[in-house]
Parts: structure tokens; C-alpha cells; sequence
């Protein structure tokens, strides 16, 4: 099983450009490396992959080569919804319509459902279904696939609803993308509704795959903006009031969550604490004070440039995390020097090609969470290789376009 976005996680193709003088030109702005990408794989419906630079991405044993041409659906809607947000909303309609395709074509027809993962590329059918992601295993000699990628977790179906409700907003094969988005909101309904909040969804593989019984504040966050987004006004409420629990009136800090037996998980992470801000799921009076505590706990003063970590557990900046902290200082607002300063890191961070790595520093990313359940659990860490999903956020808040807003 290999480490990725649990609770929750490239270079483009094209060669860098250079002056005749010999002088690197400037890297492409994010928005712009993510369309390039997109244009280098052939018309149609089709996913970017979430870390296409396989040379980086071989120098780690233990992420290559389960993440080498995979495309995560999260990773994906959000650079859908960059793409929609520069007004490109024919590239936008690209992904879109892959989502909506491998969610009416799943391979368990029995089951049908969205998966976190598929394969990057153009989104083909094979025998009537669509492939999911998996590798050769020279060592074991058998083709390998991953449980979290081929699982179901109601944080990416949740990303995946916000793309096609953007975009039918935008009047954008409208119908199509609604229907999508309804039948999302109907799995999630009725496989992960809980007493307080929505579970995690679905590990592992048919037909017997594991519930997550964890709740997450950040998943929660996600569903409460795609269900109103539907006009779903019980789920959406049901998935705020969880947010809302999640949160410490004496620190303004949200819990990162439930654990498994109902105890709070008291872990401070990035997206679940400054979501809700984005969301609109803070108390108006306590935006200052959630963001501050946050940035106190978050923020990597000893590191330049200037920036935030995963958690309390991270020891170096994480790109992503930068990028959507720079969105709720902004939607905070009087936080200009901080700003300025997270957004001239973005900047830094780009490499030739345009797309940022997942973090500033040259080890892995410790994050403090773990993937999969129970005992076969392992360390949730993210690897220092270009990343789709930290240029997505990077190109959304260089356009300062708040995907969550309320």
C-alpha cells in the first residue's frame, strides 16, 4: 500500500523555453503549465497525471511505481476547476467529462461508484468498463494494485461534485454534469451517512472492500459545500454541523476529526482548519482567531521561504497547504505582509515547466496521519516531486478564486 492522501494527496511534457541568449525564460504561471499538460494528451476525456515527472519520482523506491501514471480524481477536479476559473472551460470539460465517465462506467457493476484513482491519460473503456490504476510487480511477477486508489473516499467525490456543479453553474453541458453530481450525492447519502458528520467511504478491493470508519473535518467541509451546491440542504447541513463540533472555542482550532471509536482526533492539520474558513463553516467573529491559532501551529518560520506544513508533525513547508492558506488570509483579509510573502514563495517554488513539488525539502514530508485502516496502516507522507495538485491550488489563488466559497 503506498503512502498518499488519506484523510484528505509534475512536470508538464514540454521542454522549458529558452532565449536565444541562452537565458531560461521565466516558468509558465500554473494555470498555464496545467493547460500544457492537458494539451499533450489527445483530444478528448482524459486526466492529468497527479505526478508525471518519472524521473523524479524513481528516486523513491516506495512511491514508484504505484503513483508513476496515476491521476488522483482530487488532484484532477481541482485543476479542473483552476482551468474553469482563467475561463478555460473547454479544458475544464476535458476532465469533467472523464470523471463522468469512469463514475457510469465502473468496472463493479454490481457497485457502481467513483474511485480516488484512475489512469492518466485519455479516458478509454475496456470491455465496457474503465481501467483502473495498478502496476507490474516484477518481484512478486503479477500485476499490483493499490487499496486507497482503488477505494472511494467521500473527500474526492466530494471535489469531483464541486467540478461538475461549477461548471453546469457556468451553463456547461449542464444536465449531464448535474445528473453526475446527484448520483455522487446519492452514494455518499447512503453509504457514509453517520450520526454525526459522513465517514471516509470505501478501502480496498470487491467484492468485501473495508468501510473507513473514521469521520473527517475536511471531508466533512467538502461534502457541506458540494451538497448545497446541490440544493441538498439536510446533507449540507448534516455535514456542517459536524465541521462545526470540530471545532475548539477556546483555540478557534478544528480538530482534524473522529477517530474510529468516536474519540476526537486532535491532530491540527492545514486543510482542516483553514477550509472551514474558506467554506464559510468558521463563526464570522472567530475567521481572526482560527487563522492565527492556525498559522501559529502551522506556520515554518525557520524555514525561507515563507510558508505553512501539512501539521503539526510537518518539519518543512508544504506547497499545497501554502497555496490554499494564502486564499484564507486573503478571505480573512488584514494579513497583507503574510500574504505577500506565502504568495511570492508560490512564485519561487515553480520550476521550469511551471508546476511546483509537493514540498520545499529534498526528504519526504511527514504529515503525522497514516493510510489505510487498522494494522496494515503506514505513515501518510508526501514525496518532494512535482505535483498537480499544489500547481492547482497555486494557479486557483494566483487568480484569488476561492473553490469553496460559500
Amino acid at each position: 500500500m503506498i503512502p498518499r492522501r488519506a484523510l484528505l494527496a509534475g512536470l508538464a511534457t514540454s521542454p522549458a523555453f529558452t532565449h536565444t541568449t541562452a537565458r531560461a525564460a521565466a516558468p509558465p504561471s500554473p494555470g498555464a503549465a496545467i493547460a500544457t499538460a492537458l494539451d499533450s494528451i489527445p483530444a478528448g476525456p482524459a486526466l492529468l497525471p497527479s505526478y508525471p515527472d518519472s524521473a523524479a519520482n524513481r528516486h523513491f523506491p516506495a512511491f514508484f511505481p504505484a503513483n508513476d501514471g496515476v491521476a488522483y480524481v482530487y488532484d484532477n477536479a481541482l485543476a479542473g476547476l483552476a482551468l474553469l476559473a482563467a475561463g478555460d472551460a473547454p479544458r475544464a470539460a476535458r476532465i469533467a467529462d472523464a470523471l463522468a465517465l469512469a463514475q457510469a462506467h465502473d468496472p463493479d457493476r454490481a457497485a457502481p461508484r467513483l474511485r480516488n484513482a484512475y489512469r492518466a491519460g485519455p479516458m478509454r473503456l475496456l470491455h465496457g468498463a474503465v481501467p483502473l490504476p495498478g502496476w507490474w510487480d516484477a518481484a512478486g511477477g503479477h500485476w499490483a494494485e493499490d487499496p486507497y486508489q482503488i477505494g472511494s473516499e467521500t473527500g474526492p467525490i466530494a471535489w469531483a461534485t464541486l467540478l461538475w456543479t461549477a461548471l453546469a453553474r457556468a451553463g456547461v453541458n449542464a444536465t449531464r454534469y448535474r445528473q453526475a453530481a446527484m448520483r455522487a450525492a446519492d452514494w455518499i447519502a447512503t453509504h457514509c451517512a453517520a450520526p454525526r458528520g459522513f465517514t471516509g467511504g470505501l478501502y480496498g478491493f470487491p467484492p468485501h472492500p473495508q468501510r473507513l470508519g473514521w469521520t473527517s473535518t475536511e471531508q466533512n467541509t467538502d461534502l457541506a459545500v458540494a451538497f448545497a451546491r446541490l440544493g441538498r440542504r439536510a446533507e449540507a447541513a448534516h455535514a456542517a454541523g459536524f465541521v462545526r463540533a470540530m471545532r475548539d472555542p477556546a483555540t478557534g482550532l478544528f480538530a482534524a476529526g473522529l477517530l474510529p471509536d468516536g474519540r476526537i482526533n486532535r491532530l491540527v492539520a492545514a486543510d482542516a482548519t483553514l477550509w472551514p474558513i474558506l467554506a464559510g463553516l468558521a463563526p464570522p467573529d472567530g475567521v481572526a482567531a482560527s487563522l492565527t491559532a492556525a498559522l501559529a501551529v502551522l506556520g515554518r518560520p525557520q524555514t525561507h521561504p515563507a510558508g505553512i506544513g501539512f501539521s503539526a508533525a510537518s518539519r518543512a513547508l508544504w506547497t499545497e497547504g501554502t497555496a490554499f492558506a494564502l486564499l484564507a488570509l486573503r478571505r480573512a483579509g488584514g494579513h497583507k505582509a503574510a500574504a505577500s510573502r506565502f504568495a511570492a514563495t508560490l512564485v519561487a517554488a515553480r520550476g521550469v515547466s511551471g508546476f511546483l513539488r509537493t514540498t520545499t525539502a529534498a526528504a519526504p514530508l511527514a504529515t503525522g496521519l497514516t493510510t489505510g485502516p487498522g494494522r496494515g496502516a503506514h505513515a501518510f507522507v508526501y514525496y518532494p516531486v512535482p505535483a498537480l495538485a499544489p500547481t492547482a491550488w497555486a494557479a486557483l489563488a494566483a487568480r484569488r478564486h476561492n473553490p469553496l466559497a460559500p
